[in-house]
């Protein structure tokens, strides 16, 4: 494993020995199971993970705000493509609550060009009338 220093620092402290499947909270262990199982094509492969990612912070904003009260978390999605032969595409969904004494997570959105990047707030997804459901969807008023 590489690491930098503050990883480093916190994996000193943190007992990682026999790590296991009873780590991993069961809606993961189906991905360890199944895999993702995405395309490697770019044209195939591009629209199956954006949509996957998205549903996934919309579900996340709404549930942060229904359970925790937390209307201000907003989501990062990010899209870049693998060091690797295959250059795959790849995601991260990271979440964050902006404090007042804290930077920003990205504090210039704009400036990132190494990566497909957008932020996505609560405001940013409309609950769909089937509650039961689950489902939302990104609110077509997106800003740059």
């Amino acid at each position: 494993m590489r690491s930098n220093p503050r990883m480093r620092e916190i994996l000193r402290t943190t007992d990682v020995t026999e790590l296991s499947g009873r780590d991993i909270p069961p809606v993961f262990l189906e991905v360890v199971e199944r895999g993702w199982s995405l395309p490697a094509g770019p044209d195939e492969r591009t629209p199956l993970l954006v949509r996957r990612c998205l549903a996934y912070v919309c579900a996340c904003l709404r549930t942060a705000q229904e359970q925790f009260g937390d209307t201000r978390v907003k989501a990062y999605v990010s899209l870049s493509f693998a060091d690797t032969e295959e250059a795959l595409l790849t995601s991260n969904v990271t979440f964050c609550t902006p404090l007042p004494d804290v930077r920003p997570y990205l504090p210039d959105l704009e400036a990132v060009t190494d990566a497909a990047v957008a932020e996505i707030s609560l405001e940013d997804v409309e609950d769909v009338e089937d509650v039961e459901d689950r489902s939302a969807r990104m609110n077509p008023r997106l800003s740059s």
